[in-house]
């Protein structure tokens, strides 16, 4: 659900308001940033050999994608609050809470958007293999999701907001 037909990605507020400031801050500080470097590389003299001025120019050319797919993403971003969601079934926003049937090991993961997705913080994709393994389940619920190390077995033990 992260996208769908009509080209729309899901983000909760918090998400939208970081990759707003992260967009206003490249707009400002990192094309006056860029244009400070090119403007000294072009003082250099000869740009056809100017390394200085090859390197600015391919930064500013990384940081206008960067700005388009930024600008994109937010122009397609629906906002969805947890709220909106029912809560007998893993959806996206989902914070679910797992008992590894191999080893006993209870964890919790917040099923989000691909956009979203930080493994370090567990906050998995919908789109990722356990995420796809655990949506629409309820609580009570054994899942086999195979992963490409294998199969992991999970008991649902909670479903939350």
């Amino acid at each position: 659900m992260g996208e769908n037909n009509n080209g729309h990605v899901y983000l909760t507020r918090e998400r939208v308001v970081e990759l707003e400031a992260e967009l206003r801050e490249l707009k400002i500080n990192g094309r006056a940033e860029i244009a400070q470097k090119i403007a000294e590389a072009r003082s250099y003299g000869d740009l056809s050999e100017n390394a200085e001025y090859d390197a600015a120019k391919e930064a500013q050319e990384h940081l206008e994608i960067r700005i388009a797919k930024l600008e994109e993403t937010l122009a397609r971003a629906r906002i969805i609050e947890s709220a909106d969601l029912p809560n007998d079934k893993v959806y996206i926003l989902s914070v679910v809470t797992l008992k590894d049937l191999k080893n006993g090991e209870v964890i919790e993961y917040r099923l989000v958007s691909p956009e979203e997705a930080d493994f370090d913080k567990n906050k998995i994709s919908v789109t990722s293999p356990i995420g796809k393994g655990l949506m629409g389940k309820r609580k009570g619920e054994t899942v086999k999701i195979k992963v490409p190390a294998g199969f992991l077995e999970y008991e649902i033990l909670e479903i939350r907001r």
